[in-house]
């Protein structure tokens, strides 16, 4: 019997698919390290981001692939990530080590946008991902307390350090600025603010920077696709039509400032009764109508839960404070699902 080759391996596993990047393995420089002793095989097997929605699929694929070989008895595979994404540029001048920035909208307030820019954040760094979070809801800062944090580290090097919570690194005016004081700012503050959250920031070398847009389409939406080159965003929504319409202009938006559109979320979509019923407090089917209309994914459901509410009050986000929860669950799906959309616009461009 002919030994087992490395060009062997390579060939069979040249024949597995990524489904949402429809290319092989091979082709995707994925699978590094190959050994072989005898009938066994190992080698690693690279993913595009730690939070890869077919990560289980793509693993038994591969053993699958090379145990069809003929002398193959066992295969064992490591499975690591190296999360694609171009450095993010601020202008000519200056690059930072960010891989992807995902700004988080929502036509108007009340619709639980920053709880899930939260969530998805801490989401991401749970699944092993180096992950930033940038409030630049700048009249309503709440991430701070959503993170359950108070305050930022002392000034390092003439860099802003940022705090950090759940393995997520966070910056937010409302560190800077005394409790219930309102900030009545014209554009041109706005606009250096944001400028100063990105650049005098020590953040560090990010998979991703998720930024927690304002409600609506102004200044600071202005201010952030002006400021950096975006990898995409996100739109929320709740099911009802009055924040559909609101929704739908936040898609305009990104649309106009050429920012990619990574999808529709669609939060507080029902109350699970305790018969197991569901009630559609804010009617049913708005956000993957919106999508389905601007042509754009539909990322997912968030169900209306107590919990959600309880967390983020306590500073405990409901993927980390009820981790086996339906909410939870949605949530962490809809993360490997933004994952996966940015592998697929990263290794499109």
């Amino acid at each position: 019997m002919a030994q087992i080759t490395e060009k062997d391996i390579l060939s069979a596993l040249s024949r597995v698919m990524d489904p949402e990047l429809k290319k092989d393995l091979v082709s995707l420089n994925m699978i590094r390290d190959i050994h072989i002793q005898g009938g066994e095989v190992s080698f690693t097997l690279v993913l595009t981001t730690p939070a890869c929605p077919l990560k289980n699929y793509l693993q038994k694929s591969a053993q699958e692939a090379v145990l069809a070989l003929e002398g193959v008895s066992k295969v064992d595979i490591n499975v690591t990530a190296n999360v694609s994404g171009q450095h993010t540029r601020i202008d000519d001048k200056i690059v930072l080590p960010i891989k992807n920035s995902i700004a988080v909208s929502s036509g108007k307030g009340g619709v639980g946008k920053t709880t899930v820019a939260v969530n998805l954040a801490v989401s991401l760094a749970q699944s092993g991902a180096k992950v930033g979070l940038l409030d630049a809801d700048i009249y309503g800062p709440n991430v701070p307390t959503m993170m359950g944090i108070d305050a930022l580290p002392p000034v390092k090097d003439k860099k802003i350090i940022p705090a950090e919570a759940y393995g997520v690194k966070v910056i937010s005016i409302g560190f800077l600025v005394k409790e219930g004081q309102p900030l009545i700012w014209r554009g041109p503050l706005l606009h250096s603010t944001i400028r100063q959250f990105l650049v005098d920031v020590n953040w560090g070398e990010l998979d991703y920077l998720i930024i927690d847009l304002p409600p609506g389409t102004g200044d600071v939406q202005l201010s952030v696709a002006q400021n950096l080159t975006l990898t995409g965003g996100l739109v929320v929504t709740l099911p009802q039509k009055v924040s559909v319409e609101d929704a739908s202009r936040g898609l305009e938006m990104f649309n106009k400032l050429n920012v990619p559109i990574l999808g529709v979320i669609e939060n507080m979509s029902y109350l699970e009764l305790d018969d197991g019923t569901r009630m559609d407090i804010f009617g049913s089917g708005g956000g993957k109508a919106l999508a389905q209309r601007a042509g754009v994914p539909f990322l997912g459901e968030i169900p209306l839960a107590p919990a959600i509410r309880e967390g983020g009050d306590a500073g405990k986000p409901i993927v980390i404070a009820a981790p086996d929860s339906p909410a939870a669950k949605a949530l962490d799906e809809i993360t490997c699902s933004v994952a996966g959309k940015i592998s697929q616009l990263v290794l499109q461009e």
